[in-house]
């Protein structure tokens, strides 16, 4: 008999709540409902306003996983959702999670949570900047430290201020809180800091993305920042074989990460204690207030 729960006074059908999605650790679909409902008030934030798309992996990620900007099958009429012209489609629209009856529909069809750097009422005008640091072996999320700890410094000097999360895969991201820019020049402005980075720092970053230049080096992919691209949302988890998250951290913790990295994982367990101790590391990104202007 399936499940029937009621959230915000909506009735949702909570399916094979005992399948072990992540095999690691041996993590149920129940156990990722439950943990995207302590986060709600984490993750909301940074999902709301925003057409969402989703890598959904039911099977966990042996399985079949399959990305997704259309809303899905049986979706209830009660999300919200927002056009998205797309090329191929000018009627497209795309999911937009905006309460926890929403974040919990989502969480029971088990996926990966991606979102633009702008907001649905202004397609392509970013009110964020991010940079995806991908390591390329041997070099590890330590060498992602080190690029991100030059990022920051250098976006200080034109008066930006930077936040940093796990990408709850390999690497980092670095998210900046902007005042609304068009996406073309926010996508200019990233790629000259990438280019600069690889001129000061030639034996770590790359920003370029040939696979053949990557070997030992910090890729510092800037194109996310076009309006067509989306990020793993803050608080996210990863298709994953443990259910590793998409974590905020501190300026303090990446810099001890430069010795190894080790302590830059974090798993479904480890983030209701760091919202309570920390609470939300990338709150400042929707505070308007902090919000810098391009140079």
């Amino acid at each position: 008999m399936t499940p029937i729960t009621e959230v915000e006074g909506r009735r949702l059908a909570l399916t094979n709540l005992e399948k072990v999605i992540h095999p690691a650790t041996g993590t149920t679909k129940g156990e990722i409902v439950h943990y995207y409902a302590v986060a709600a008030d984490a993750i909301l934030p940074h999902l709301r306003d925003r057409p969402v798309s989703f890598l959904r992996y039911p099977d966990g990620p042996d399985g079949q996983l399959f990305f997704t900007k259309n809303p899905p099958p049986g979706t209830p009429d009660w999300v919200r959702t927002a056009p998205v012209p797309r090329s191929e489609d000018p009627k497209a629209r795309q999911v937009v999670i905006d309460d926890l009856a929403s974040l919990v529909w989502a969480a029971n069809l088990v996926v990966e949570f991606h979102t633009p750097q702008w907001r649905a009422e202004k397609p392509a005008v970013a009110d964020r900047i991010v940079f995806d640091l991908d390591p390329g072996a041997p070099a590890t999320i330590a060498e992602c430290c080190e690029v991100a700890l030059w990022l920051r410094d250098r976006l200080a000097r034109d008066g930006l201020q930077a936040y940093a999360k796990t990408s709850g895969s390999k690497g980092l991201h670095l998210a900046v809180p902007l005042e609304p820019t068009p996406s073309e020049q926010v996508s200019a402005y990233a790629k000259s800091l990438a280019v600069e980075g690889e001129a000061a720092l030639p034996k770590l970053v790359l920003h370029r993305m040939a696979r053949a230049l990557r070997p030992g080096k910090v890729f510092v992919d800037h194109s996310q920042n076009a309006a067509a691209k989306t990020t793993a949302t803050p608080y996210t988890l990863r298709a994953r074989r443990e259910p590793a998250v998409s974590a905020p951290v501190t300026w303090e913790e990446v810099e001890q990460g430069r010795a190894d990295g080790a302590g830059l994982v974090f798993r479904l367990s480890d983030i209701a204690p760091r919202l309570e101790r920390y609470g939300d590391l990338f709150g400042p990104l929707e505070d308007r207030d902090r919000a810098g202007h391009l140079p």
